[in-house]
């Protein structure tokens, strides 16, 4: 899923996609003897010193191949990667969101790395990112790279509050923390009302999930014990601030909020910080990181797990080739070198310790290691097009009975996931 919003199913222009085709495939380096092997990668994934670094490394490691990088947008990619799989033109690697690998395996158009997991290092891939890219038992995306939500803080106001974060462990330390947070003039935490990928943890805490396979189909799983528990934590945290009840986190900006100097934390990726820090500069050196907290201290909360597969097209020309370079790009050594760089967390969960020294990509590796993904079916967009999740959200948090707000949200759920089937 995109990093930037952590949300990603764009509407596209189709002749756009089939134009861009014609620039990827199968042509060989042109007299050269070697392999040209035409690669999209998306907009901000990789630096322009990291993607020169690597291509330098990959081309000397494997002379060979002639790599082509192609950046690409995330406008509109979504039709241009459909339209690319249904080519006979297509690139030999495309980067693609982690949640949207079903949508294209579906097809039938993507090549099935099931029998080469083990010779990637699949056993300690981030299952927020292994598990969307499997389908039908099948493993078709390669885990890329991740990034999900931590607390970001103000560290004079906790410090003031007599508040220690690291002491913060648990969800009832957080609560009792908060509360004392939020005294005058400042809100212990801003959380808007409809922010439904943190509720997403709360319920994958309580042993739930916002829907579950059933039969030959799907049923909606916001009406689960475990997740009206997760609702009623959402709503007793999201009163210790003044966030909205009926919007999200982008409506108005959640970082330009904290930015005016009254919140004491917000959830967000890391790359929040950078922002509150340019919109009020007296902020700077005053934003610390912890990792969202869990039901007990031994393990962070749950969270979802944003971020991107590399997926090969089985239309694709050079098909080794393909897997030459999703091995070394998703290997050990180049995954440390791409986490520094960009400040990611690291498709294994044994690489955390490579973003150790940035505090805010470590607190987000610590929670990755307990990330997950929405339901793993191509249907799922449709579900977020309605989204009844904030919906029922906004609902419960003005007065409506939960118990029965969550059934009606997941008839909604179950009506839309089996629409398709």
């Amino acid at each position: 899923m995109k990093y930037r919003s952590l949300a990603l199913f764009s509407t596209l222009v189709l002749g756009a996609g089939l134009a861009a085709c014609s620039s990827g495939g199968s042509s060989d380096g042109a007299g050269s003897g070697r392999t040209a092997l035409d690669v999209w990668l998306m907009r901000d994934s990789v630096s322009a010193g990291f993607q020169k670094e690597f291509e330098t490394g990959f081309e000397k490691a494997h002379p060979d191949i002639d790599l082509k990088i192609q950046i690409q947008e995330w406008e509109g990619i979504g039709e241009k990667v459909t339209a690319a799989l249904a080519s006979n033109d297509a690139p030999d690697v495309i980067e693609v969101g982690n949640t949207q690998v079903a949508q294209y395996a579906q097809s039938g158009g993507l090549t099935d790395f099931s029998d080469r997991v083990d010779e990637l290092g699949g056993g300690d891939w981030l299952k927020g990112l292994a598990e969307p890219g499997a389908y039908d038992g099948k493993q078709y995306g390669i885990p890329y790279y991740a990034a999900n939500r931590v607390v970001i803080h103000r560290t004079d106001l906790f410090e003031k509050a007599g508040v220690d974060p690291a002491s913060i462990r648990t969800r009832d330390q957080w609560i009792a923390a908060t509360r004392k947070l939020d005294e005058g003039g400042t809100q212990g935490i801003y959380l808007p009302g409809q922010n439904w990928y943190v509720l997403s943890g709360f319920v994958w805490d309580e042993g739930g999930d916002l829907a579950v396979k059933s039969g030959g189909g799907w049923k909606g799983g916001l009406d689960s014990p475990g997740a009206l528990r997760a609702m009623d934590f959402y709503q007793r945290l999201q009163a210790l601030g003044k966030g909205p009840k009926d919007s999200d986190e982008s409506q108005p900006p959640q970082a330009e909020v904290m930015a005016k100097g009254q919140v004491a934390q917000i959830i967000a990726v890391p790359g929040g910080a950078k922002v509150i820090e340019e919109k009020n500069p007296e902020l700077k050196g005053k934003l610390g990181f912890f990792p969202i907290p869990g039901k007990t201290a031994d393990r962070p909360g749950a969270v979802f797990t944003g971020g991107s597969d590399l997926v090969v097209p089985a239309v694709a020309a050079h098909q080794e080739e393909a897997f030459t370079f999703i091995r070394e790009l998703t290997g050990d050594a180049w995954q440390k070198k791409l986490a520094v760089a960009m400040s990611y967390v690291p498709n294994k969960t044994t690489l955390a310790d490579a973003v150790s020294g940035d505090p805010g990509t470590a607190a987000m590796a610590a929670g990755a290691a307990n990330g997950h993904a929405t339901p793993n079916t191509p249907q799922w967009a449709a579900v977020e097009a309605k989204n009844p999740v904030k919906e029922y959200m906004t609902a419960v948090l003005t007065g409506e009975d939960a118990a029965s707000g969550a059934a009606k949200a997941s008839r909604t759920i179950t009506d839309t996931l089996n629409s398709g089937s």
